[in-house]
């Protein structure tokens, strides 16, 4: 299952069900878990732990140094959870030694053609990311959140679990969960219902979404007031415990 033209160092570890397409170079220090296929001109850069039922294709790079002046050689990771797809051209680069070191991506994930993840980035798990978007360094993104094509993310910058960024977006600010985002700069344009009700969330759990959105966006008051409005006057779901720390821990502010 690995192509004869294929250059694989002798420290890589490959599961012995891993296939290994023409031309693809994967260097030492390179674990890859069962069943994860590797596309034809692919390169696996070392510091890189790709999980089970991967799928990377061609010209897809993974692992080189990143892109930053202050980078001084240190041993970073990139660490890739099971079932991530990662099509045409994506580029994953390694975290520093001042960021954390490692660059996370998690489960299920589908990053699409010329996608680009930056160093330190901690992206989480079933997150879709449309062709071309770009995360400079040390963004997070949560579970299930969604970025759409041509789409700029500055450093730093939180996305929140289940959110929605439209494309062709420039996103400088957090953005809260839940929500759907778009514009230069990015503006919050209502709940991601349709997301969220095909991940099933309740008619309870968005009513009291939506409650919160009108007053922490809507109505016109400050962010204290609103938050102190929906701790007394909002059902306490884990969904709304999820938005209120979310804001509150915002250090770059919140996309209004």
């Amino acid at each position: 299952m690995i192509h004869s033209t294929a250059i694989i160092d002798p420290k890589a570890k490959l599961d012995t069900d891993v296939e290994v397409g023409p031309y693809a170079v994967i260097r030492k220090n390179v674990t890859i878990g069962s069943r994860t296929m590797i596309g034809p001109h692919s390169v696996i850069e070392p510091y890189v732990v790709i999980g089970p039922d991967c799928r990377i294709f061609q010209f897809a790079a993974i692992g080189a140094v990143p892109q930053s002046v202050k980078f001084e050689g240190v041993e970073t990771w990139v660490k890739i959870g099971g079932d991530t797809i990662i099509r045409e051209f994506v580029t994953i680069h390694r975290g520093t030694g001042f960021g954390g070191g490692v660059t996370e991506i998690g489960d299920g994930c589908f990053l699409m053609a010329y996608t680009h993840i930056a160093h330190d980035c901690k992206i989480g798990n079933h997150v879709t990311m449309a062709n071309a978007a770009t995360l400079a360094g040390h963004i997070s993104i949560g579970d299930y959140a969604t970025v759409g094509g041509l789409t700029g993310i500055h450093q730093f910058v939180r996305i929140g679990d289940h959110a929605f960024v439209g494309g062709k977006s420039t996103v400088v600010k957090d953005i809260p969960p839940y929500m759907i985002a778009a514009g230069d700069r990015a503006t919050l344009h209502g709940l991601n219902t349709v997301g969220l009700k095909r991940q099933g969330m309740s008619r309870p759990t968005l009513s009291a979404l939506k409650k919160a959105y009108r007053l922490i966006f809507r109505i016109g008051i400050t962010l204290n007031e609103a938050i102190e409005r929906v701790n007394a006057e909002v059902d306490q779901l884990p969904e709304i415990v999820n938005l209120i720390e979310f804001i509150k821990s915002s250090e770059r502010g919140i996309t209004r």
